[in-house]
């Protein structure tokens, strides 16, 4: 068999750092670059997502936490949103809009969300616009309501009253799809006599 002659390559040092570009000894430390370039990669494309949420749905919105600037600082004001006015009256309602109305019994009290129905009914709320059911949870210390969109905020505001419930418990939510507001009937319900 044919050999081939043994040249000055064959024979090479042991104190040569260098063994090859692939071959040599990795650096210490190089994992941390990766990783901080897919840490980068990551938020930029959470921070760009949550951006495109904002743009499809003005709904979502996100803030910055203040961390205790505000009033106390020279030139700045904070100004609060006025009040909303109940509307209890359906007539006063904006027709622009479809008021539904979904309740669920979450009290321990059997079918309050029939007379829950009933004095909306008599406020003069279409009954083909209201439905009622028992929610899954039925221990419910609070009677909770919500309203999908700020429109909606007056009437909701109006519902709470007539039902005898806190007003600070009613909140904008997108959580519940069923109606534009939608009554989570707590222990604190209390039917009307009838």
């Amino acid at each position: 068999m044919a050999t081939t002659p043994r040249d000055r390559f064959d024979d090479l040092p042991d104190d040569i750092v260098r063994v090859g570009a692939h071959r040599g000894p990795k650096r210490r430390g190089r994992g941390w670059i990766g990783f901080a370039w897919a840490a980068l990669a990551t938020g930029v494309l959470v921070v760009g997502g949550l951006y495109a949420l904002t743009q499809v749905n003005p709904d979502i919105s996100f803030s910055l936490p203040d961390f205790g600037g505000g009033a106390d600082e020279p030139g700045t004001e904070q100004t609060t949103a006025p009040p909303v006015e109940p509307i209890t009256d359906p007539a006063l309602a904006d027709p622009a809009y479809e008021y539904t109305f979904s309740i669920l019994n979450g009290s321990p009290i059997e079918d309050a969300q029939d007379a829950a129905e009933g004095q909306l009914q008599n406020a003069g709320w279409a009954a083909e616009d209201i439905s009622g059911a028992n929610a899954a949870q039925r221990d419910l210390e609070s009677t909770q309501i919500y309203y999908n969109g700020a429109q909606y905020e007056a009437v909701a505001l109006g519902i709470a009253q007539l039902l005898g419930a806190d007003p600070a418990l009613v909140r904008n939510s997108d959580f519940y799809s069923g109606g534009a507001i939608t009554i989570v009937l707590g222990a604190d319900y209390a039917p009307p006599a009838s």
